[in-house]
């Protein structure tokens, strides 16, 4: 066996124990520029709350670090992977570093050879620069970027950005020998369930890993167990890689814990009531009654109270909270404590800002 293929095996391996794998969100100051001290805190965060891997440069980073303007690409995904080798000298295990691929082809193979460079391992592929190209356009998209650096595939919702992606494009895209991973974030249960059906049918269900971007629905879907005919072995979500997961980590990767302890079992009262709580608290974080236009500001303001940003701002001086949204967050702040992990911020926020 081939180094590469040791390499492909040992992901494999690390994403099917199921891991929290946090979107990165971008610290800007004032100005609007990168704030590196706020954007390694954010890293060591991340690490120190038990995250199995880290996200950077997909949606929650902001898509715009790609424009010419900014040129923040590069430096962002460097400034992450050198953060995760200190963590990693700190705490002896491992983060899967995913880095996001974006833009047409040509972009998207340029962007995975700078991840790889940058010693990350995957390449989450967002699909929302190929609009309007056929099923075979799309897979071999997929295919030359992972020629480059192994792959997630990226089912992201249409209402942020995404285009829709049926079932005859995740059984072709299943064939890709380098998708070592899914993350479907539809939001909506059936273009969910023909995600997993098509792995299933693929015979592939026991090398591709299953994870959910479903921030509506997260709980449950790590939950639950698949079958597509009776008596067949079930087929799960392993883990997340999610942008909610990008706040109250270390309270995310207690929720993926308990769903691993009663596995086999039924899913308890109370977990299920944490997950609608969760749920709730997510309408309020990505703006749903918005249509998610306060999103990205929605998970700065939840990190701004916690001290780990100085400020809400984006990279698009105009996006900002939506009317009523902060007092959605004053809410289920107040009527969900358990949820957040505010004691452990506080006990730990000097030492990651130092």
């Amino acid at each position: 066996m081939s180094r590469a293929e040791t390499r492909v095996n040992s992901l494999r391996q690390r994403l099917m124990e199921g891991i929290v794998i946090p979107a990165h969100p971008l610290a800007l100051n004032s100005s609007r520029k990168l704030d590196e001290r706020r954007q390694v805190a954010l890293t060591r965060y991340y690490s120190e709350s038990g995250a199995g891997g880290i996200a950077v440069g997909v949606h929650t980073t902001q898509f715009e670090i790609r424009e010419p303007q900014y040129g923040l690409y590069r430096p962002v995904l460097e400034l992450a992977a050198s953060a995760m080798d200190a963590c990693e000298r700190e705490t002896p295990r491992d983060l899967v570093r995913v880095a996001g691929i974006a833009g047409k082809t040509a972009q998207a193979v340029d962007e995975a050879g700078i991840a790889s460079e940058l010693g990350y391992d995957i390449g989450l592929v967002s699909l929302a620069a190929m609009k309007g190209s056929t099923c075979e356009e799309l897979v071999d998209h997929l295919r030359a970027v992972s020629e480059v650096i192994p792959v997630f595939g990226f089912y992201l919702q249409p209402s942020v950005g995404g285009i829709p992606l049926d079932y005859a494009f995740w059984r072709k895209a299943a064939e890709v020998e380098n998708l070592v991973g899914i993350k479907m974030a539809p939001f909506n249960r059936y273009e969910t369930l023909n995600v997993i059906r098509a792995v299933r049918d693929s015979g592939r269900a026991e090398e591709i890993a299953l994870y959910t971007g479903n921030d509506d629905n997260i709980i449950v879907d790590l939950a639950s167990e698949f079958r597509f005919s009776e008596g067949e072995e079930p087929l799960r979500i392993r883990g997340g890689l999610l942008g909610q997961w990008a706040v109250w980590t270390h309270q995310a990767v207690r929720d993926l814990e308990a769903v691993k302890a009663m596995q086999g079992g039924a899913l308890s009262g109370d977990l299920l009531t944490r997950a609608h709580q969760l749920t709730d608290a997510n309408a309020a974080i990505f703006d749903v009654a918005n249509g998610f236009a306060g999103c990205i500001p929605g998970i700065h303001e939840v990190l701004r109270r916690q001290g780990l940003l100085e400020g809400r701002w984006c990279l698009n001086p105009h996006e900002e909270l939506s009317p009523g949204q902060m007092e959605a967050l004053d809410r289920v702040y107040a009527a969900y404590p358990s949820l957040n992990d505010d004691a452990f911020v506080k006990e730990n926020i000097d030492r990651w800002l130092s």
